[in-house]
């Protein structure tokens, strides 16, 4: 009983804690665990009808924010590995890169791996 009331405890303050953080705060917490917890994300980027470039295994896909913080701005980023060869596998050589694709840019699809 004793131990049932002390992790109740520990779950409203924790809860308390989390409620007063900033929102940026909440969001960092939501990204590590999600970051430890893993996805497999793949991101392919058109030109016109024809899959140009392809990234995969990306943990998330960030919008960016303005320097207030207020704001989102009109590009996304991440990382993720450059699927050179569009087998959905990271081969040798195929390295994990930073990206930023803007909101004006071609067309793009983020969905996870089907594999």
């Amino acid at each position: 009983m004793k131990i049932k009331l002390i992790v109740l405890g520990m779950m409203v303050v924790g809860l308390l804690v989390l409620g007063g953080c900033t929102q940026e705060s909440q969001n960092k917490i939501s990204r590590s665990i999600q970051n430890w917890t893993g996805t497999d994300g793949v991101l392919d980027i058109y030109m016109g009808e024809k899959l140009v470039q392809r990234f995969i295994k990306i943990d998330k896909l960030s919008t960016a924010q303005s320097t207030s913080g207020k704001e989102s701005r009109d590009y996304r980023f991440g990382y993720g590995y450059l699927d050179s060869n569009f087998n959905l596998k990271v081969d040798a050589g195929e390295k994990k890169l930073y990206f930023e694709i803007s909101g004006y840019a071609t067309p793009y699809i983020f969905y996870e791996s089907p594999l």
